[in-house]
């Protein structure tokens, strides 16, 4: 979801909303009048019930249901619907759908996203959508939410200055596909984690913003404006797949278009994108919503329909059935009667629509008596579920350098002070499309449970542009006590929806303020970075003073907290940066505009994320120290994989042996016989520490050369998973590797490739000691010998 163009109008609706009594147990099927009638028959299909709704219905009646903020039938028992609901990182009232008030006065804030993706652990990914929509559900029993919740945003975060990437799990299409299915599943699903068989939903999921889309506004290039040029190799490889799960893997419910272009057409209105692609190819089961105004914004911003009627039948007949925003309520009918688009296709929508609230249990009578009816506001910020928002916030956080002198000790740092514009942060550490948070946590109050602190902000703000409080916070305080914290960064006021950054440095004065603490201060100096995007902290590496830098992205509710546990060694940390630390240099080389991924070097450009990126940096993806020291080893995985060919093309081999033996020789993944063709890679840990602690086991996969498929990643991430291991201990971790999907590289026609000769596994990020594994990959002539042992 996104802030609307016509905000006025929508803020005007919240408003409206507001002052409207308790609509606790809204729901259709709440007249005796109309108990009978098919589509309150809970005993036929969701089909076959919508079907009966809409035929109900006037044209004049059908329209308005077509937007977020839907009339309902009052003569058919149909209840108003507001379908705008958020619930980004917990259940918000961003969106008119959701408020608090002295019932439920809040939800559990978890941290933004980016610092929950840098857990890498998707079970609790799960667990956190779980939480999430029991909460949302416990709201709606009191008339306090909707059940459709316009989240997660699944873009992959390509451009570090772009204001939405604390929204996002991060650069990696694998990390950000994996995170969408799972917080998708933990959202929707009744049952237990992988025992959900049934169609019914818990609350509704809504995968965005499709797709494409990532620049706010940047040196004056917005996002309703935006044209993205891309490839077809990069939409296969990069802005696509985290959609393609979603639908596929995670049967999420909803998918959200975007405000922008891509290659020259409205995402909202392009046919190819939605019923193409989402519904065609991905088979969605559910709606597709647009991003608020977006009719309006291809109408009336870039003139891409002569009148409004156009936009809203164009938009119609590309696969759009709903409008968050009032275009498809004011001008559908007049679309219609002028024939620019046919009543079925208004029907369709509608049912596409309705089925999905037949899903949620809304057709089907009292609420109280569905799954989670029980649910009240007992059920809202439970002592469980705070603990899960501090250890999400606790598996996320990046030790990035440490000299050894981390973590601090209690016994012997009596005396610390704590530093910095965001020391004392609360609401900045829940980020944006947050709601009202059970409590807060500061960092101030974090560390005041294991020392006597003595705080000074050193800046008015994170702006940062008067220095009369530095010299204080330098001198008075470091100078006193036995070790520092300084806690800098930004907030909403530097990256935001509507706003991308345009360097990477820290705001103002804030570098002045952290060496200015390290050369006053008589202890060691921990520098603590809040912050959604990378930052280059380089003037800070080489500052003996500093011991360590922590990066604790937006926290959440009990961000002090879980940053005070690491910092005193109560939590062992083991989160991995998402992203790229790139330094600020890389602004000058690359637009932000520009949506390629590879590098070009006639261009000088770069390339993008770590499987591009050919330049400098401060920290790789993948990056994270620990406490423990642990090491990798490669307990099982193929020397061999032989690929068997589609009977259709077997007869290539006899005539092609040695071709399809040599090393960079790429077939098509359409010849393949991709069923069945995986395999298990067992990868063991080992804790050679002193502390118990969680290790981010991460495997990389690196192509071979080819001259065939132009544009091959460095390397890429095929797996990872998160595991405890006690100290001395050893685990195991099992990946299972799908042979067409992970080893598979895109060409520039947009096709899968599999390429033959040496391949290499890649075992830990560069923070790690690294393992390598090499293997080949051989058409198969022992078809019964697909995969072969070390």
């Amino acid at each position: 979801m996104s802030k609307p163009l016509v905000f006025l109008q929508i803020f005007s609706l919240s408003i409206l909303l507001l002052t409207l009594p308790n609509l606790t147990h809204q729901h259709g099927c709440n007249s005796n009048v109309v108990i009978n009638l098919p589509f309150c028959n809970t005993s036929l299909s969701y089909k076959d019930r919508a079907n009966d709704l809409v035929s109900r219905l006037t044209l004049q009646e059908k329209v308005q249901q077509l937007v977020n903020t839907a009339s309902g039938v009052s003569r058919l028992g149909v209840s108003g619907y507001e379908w705008w609901s958020e619930a980004l990182h917990g259940v918000s009232n961003t969106g008119p759908g959701v408020r608090f008030n002295s019932t439920v006065p809040g939800a559990t804030s978890f941290p933004a996203v980016i610092l929950s993706a840098a857990s890498f652990n998707s079970t609790l990914w799960y667990r956190m959508g779980s939480v999430v929509s029991t909460e949302a559900r416990a709201m709606y029993n009191v008339g306090l939410a909707g059940l459709t919740y316009w989240s997660p945003n699944i873009n992959v975060f390509r451009d570090p200055r772009w204001g939405r990437g604390q929204e996002t799990p991060g650069e990696d299409p694998l990390v950000v596909s994996k995170y969408g299915v799972n917080y998708v599943r933990g959202l929707q699903e009744i049952g237990q984690e992988g025992n959900d068989t049934s169609d019914r939903l818990k609350v509704s999921s809504c995968c965005k913003h499709y797709t494409a889309y990532d620049v706010d506004n940047w040196k004056g290039v917005d996002r309703f404006h935006f044209d993205a040029k891309v490839t077809l190799q990069d939409m296969e490889d990069t802005y696509q797949p985290p959609f393609k799960s979603c639908v596929i893997e995670g049967h999420v419910s909803s998918v959200m278009c975007s405000y922008n272009r891509v290659n020259g057409i409205p995402t909202c209105a392009d046919p190819d994108l939605l019923k193409g692609v989402v519904r065609g190819q991905w088979g969605l089961d559910g709606y597709i919503v647009s991003d608020c105004d977006s009719i309006e914004v291809f109408y009336n911003s870039i003139h891409y329909t002569a009148t409004p009627e156009d936009a809203v039948a164009l938009a119609l007949k590309a696969g759009l059935d709903m409008n968050c925003g009032s275009y498809l309520g004011k001008y559908t009918e007049n679309a219609v009667k002028q024939g620019k688009v046919e009543e079925s296709v208004v029907n369709q929508a509608l049912i596409n629509n309705y089925i999905v609230l037949m899903r949620l249990g809304f057709f089907d009578g009292d609420p109280t008596t569905l799954p989670f009816g029980k649910l009240g506001p007992s059920d809202v910020c439970s002592d469980d579920h705070q603990q899960l928002a501090l250890e999400a916030a606790k598996q996320g956080i990046v030790l990035l350098d440490n000299n050894g002198t981390l973590p601090l000790n209690s016994n012997t740092t009596k005396k610390l002070a704590v530093i910095g514009p965001n020391a004392n942060a609360t609401q900045v550490m829940i980020s944006n499309y947050a709601g009202v948070p059970c409590k807060y946590i500061s960092p101030l109050q974090g560390l005041q449970k294991y020392a006597s602190v003595t705080y000074e902000p050193g800046c008015a703000n994170i702006g940062c542009t008067n220095g009369s409080l530095i010299a204080r916070a330098a001198k008075a305080a470091a100078a006193k006590t036995d070790a520092v914290v300084v806690i800098v960064g930004l907030d909403q006021s530097i990256e935001a929806e509507g706003l991308d950054r345009v360097n990477l440095t820290l705001p103002g004065l804030q570098e002045k303020l952290v060496l200015d603490v390290a050369s006053s201060a008589s202890g060691p100096v921990v520098l603590v970075i809040m912050s959604a995007g990378p930052i280059d902290v380089s003037f800070a590496k080489n500052v003996s003073k500093i011991v360590g830098i922590l990066w604790v992205g937006y926290p959440g509710q009990s961000g002090g907290e879980a940053i005070a546990q690491v910092i005193f060694g109560d939590y062992n940390p083991g989160g991995r940066s998402p992203f790229t630390w790139y330094p600020q240099k890389y602004v000058d080389e690359v637009p932000m505009t520009d949506m390629n991924m590879r590098p070009n070097t006639t261009l000088n450009f770069p390339g993008r994320t770590y499987r591009f990126y050919t330049g400098p940096t401060l920290y790789n993806f993948g990056h994270g120290l620990s406490y423990s020291i642990f090491s990798n080893f490669v307990k099982s995985a193929p020397s061999t994989i032989h690929i068997p060919l589609n009977q259709s093309h077997h007869n290539i081999i006899t005539f092609n042996t040695t071709l399809f033996q040599s090393n960079g020789e790429a077939i098509d993944v359409s010849k393949v016989k991709c069923q069945d063709l995986q395999f298990d890679l067992e990868i063991g840990v080992k804790n050679r520490g002193e502390r118990n602690g969680t290790h981010v086991v991460l495997i990389f996969w690196v192509p071979p050369n080819s001259e065939k498929v132009i544009g091959l990643p460095s390397k890429q991430l095929i797996g990872f998973e998160r595991v405890e291991v006690m100290r001395g201990k050893e685990e195991s971790v099992k990946m299972r590797v799908d042979v067409c999907k992970d080893l598979s590289v895109v060409d520039g026609e947009g096709k899968r490739k599999l390429v033959l000769g040496k391949h290499t596994f890649i075992v830990g990020s560069s923070s790690d000691h690294q393992v390598t594994h090499r293997f080949y990959v051989r058409v198969g002539e022992n078809e019964g010998t697909t995969i072969s042992s070390i």
